[in-house]
């Protein structure tokens, strides 16, 4: 007896597809030069922030004896702090301004007939998206905040909300990266309406590499090359 080609069978085949193929074009030139402005440009803001913090405690304190080493200790925790709790909001807003070049790239080599059909993103348009892409995962958040401090009672409820809530968040994001360049802004809604299921599938894949550390650095663009597999593989 033949066994049914369940839906959630395939979504989660095409998303393994979707995986192995953006791991196979780590090496290509041009993900590998996103990836390192990416890094640089996310881990520059950082240090702004950590100079910003340094420089406003040493002001505040500087009738103290001991200011240097407290605006020191300060900027390196808030940094650090800053590093675990927004490292994802920041790097997925700075690599959506380099995005239109990963999915040209991804699409040059395997959806060559979209490529050709595409619609560069214009800079302006993908810094705008990555700031609101930063803002919503800042919002959600903090306005879940009082639930996930409940779930913890629950032993593993927080880090299940946690999940569900930033694979929504991030499966939107990066699916927008790849759809802005094929569809009009007014079609938009209709398309993630549309895709809702793969897209949280790649949210999740996209949340769980970001919390497993040195992958989380690769996550950004692994992401943005998964969500162009996902996004043309879904059109055929």
């Amino acid at each position: 007896m033949r066994l049914r080609n369940r839906p959630g069978r395939r979504i989660g085949a095409v998303m393994f597809g979707a995986f192995a193929l953006a791991l196979g074009q780590l090496g290509d030139r041009t993900v590998l030069a996103v990836l390192a402005k990416s890094l640089l440009l996310t881990l520059a803001l950082f240090a702004v922030l950590g100079v910003g913090v340094w420089w406003g405690v040493d002001a505040l304190l500087a009738t103290w004896t001991w200011h240097g080493a407290l605006a020191s200790a300060a900027a390196l925790v808030v940094t650090v702090l800053a590093l675990w709790l927004l490292f994802r909001a920041v790097a997925i807003a700075v690599v959506g301004v380099f995005a239109d070049d990963i999915v040209a790239a991804v699409e040059r080599k395997h959806y060559p007939a979209a490529l050709a059909s595409a619609r560069a993103v214009p800079v302006t348009r993908s810094l705008a998206m990555g700031l609101r892409s930063a803002a919503r995962f800042v919002a959600v958040n903090l306005l879940l905040l009082p639930l996930y401090l409940v779930l913890l009672a629950t032993g593993i409820g927080t880090a299940a909300a946690f999940l569900a809530v930033n694979a929504w968040l991030l499966g939107r994001d990066l699916g927008d990266m790849v759809a802005a360049r094929h569809l009009p802004a007014e079609e938009m809604r209709a398309w993630r309406g549309a895709t809702q299921a793969k897209r949280f599938l790649l949210g999740l894949a996209g949340t769980g590499l970001f919390l497993v550390p040195f992958l989380n650095i690769l996550a950004p663009v692994i992401g943005a090359a998964m969500a162009t597999h996902l996004f043309h593989r879904s059109r055929t």
